[in-house]
Parts: C-alpha cells; sequence; structure tokens
C-alpha cells in the first residue's frame, strides 16, 4: 500500500513533451498537474534538449516527485527520429538523476495495457479513459494528447508499484515443500 507519493510521468518528444504528475495518498491517486512542453519554436536540436532539461528541473522542483516514470522510445523505421527522441529522453532522465530521483522505463504498448487492456490503443483512448478514471473535466484536457501519455506513464507506474510482489522462487515441488513446510498439514 502506498501512503503518500508524488510520481511525474513524462511522454519524452522533440516538438512536444509531455508530462503528468499524480499524488498518491493513503493508496489513491490524484492528478496534481498535465502539461506539455513545446519545443517546435526551436530550429536546434541542442536547445530543444536545453530547454527539456531546465523545465524537468524546473517541473521537479515545484512539484517534488518522488519517482520518475518514463515512456521508452519505440523503434520506428526512422533511425534518426529514434536517436532525437533517445536524445530527448535521456535529457529527462539526466534532470531527474540530478535531483536524486529514481526512474523507471516503460514500454508505450506496458502503459497502454495498463490504462486500457490494449497494448494497441490509440492516444485518443488512453487519453479518454485516463479522464475517466480520474474524473477530469473538458477544461483539464489540453488538445497535445502528449500531455495525457505522460499521465499514463505516471498512472502506470503508480499500477505497477502498488501491486504486491509475490516472489516464485521454487525449483520444483520438493523445493516448495521443504520452503513450506510450517504450512503443511500433516
Amino acid at each position: 500500500m502506498i501512503k503518500d507519493k508524488v510520481i511525474l510521468g513524462i511522454d519524452p518528444g522533440t516538438t512536444v513533451m509531455g508530462y503528468g504528475i499524480i499524488h498518491i495518498l493513503d493508496n489513491k491517486p490524484e492528478v496534481v498537474t498535465i502539461g506539455v512542453i513545446e519545443l517546435s519554436k526551436y530550429s536546434n536540436h541542442y536547445m530543444k534538449l536545453k530547454r527539456i532539461y531546465e523545465r524537468v528541473q524546473w517541473i521537479i522542483d515545484a512539484y517534488h516527485p518522488d519517482e520518475l516514470a518514463i515512456e521508452a522510445p519505440f523503434f520506428g523505421k526512422n533511425v534518426q527520429s529514434m536517436l532525437k527522441l533517445g536524445r530527448a529522453q535521456g535529457v529527462a532522465m539526466a534532470a531527474a538523476l540530478n535531483r536524486d530521483i529514481p526512474i523507471t522505463e516503460y514500454a508505450p504498448l506496458k502503459i497502454k495495457m495498463a490504462i486500457t487492456g490494449n497494448g494497441q490503443a490509440s492516444k485518443e483512448q488512453v487519453a479518454s479513459m485516463l479522464k475517466h478514471i480520474f474524473k477530469l473535466s473538458d477544461d483539464m484536457m489540453l488538445p497535445q494528447l502528449d500531455a495525457t501519455d505522460g499521465l499514463a506513464a505516471a498512472y502506470c507506474h503508480y499500477l505497477q508499484s502498488s501491486r504486491p510482489q509475490v516472489e516464485k522462487k521454487y525449483k520444483d515441488w520438493g523445493d516448495f515443500i521443504a520452503k513450506n513446510e510450517a504450512r503443511i498439514v500433516k
């Protein structure tokens, strides 16, 4: 059970980077904020990276997240786009590491599966499900779906970290019996 935690979720991008922050209190998640970092006005890729770093650090300093959940870049056909996206993700991660925030990376498929039950869900379906789960008003929803993708990463992390961890470390039945003798009725 999670007593009190703030999770920052990031959907990395080089044109628009989305983020969402949830606060978990007594195992009940609530949205703190969602937003985007607009990067389209910067023509230089390195200036975009600088802006990502500065804004992620500002978000961290403003909201004091305990953990960062970030979407992993998906493998596309365009290698250059993949490299740029990986750099954007890396810079966001470096900003969190600079503030000693632990990071967990999730594949887009895992995030979509956690939110909608369908790993192939569209951005619109993810946004709609989050709107329903958190009872978000229309004015809180942004036109850029990158914001709800960031929120989805944070909520996925909450779902993953709130599950009890079941350890299955048995080689065979004999091993199970040996490790559970006190529970066996004789």
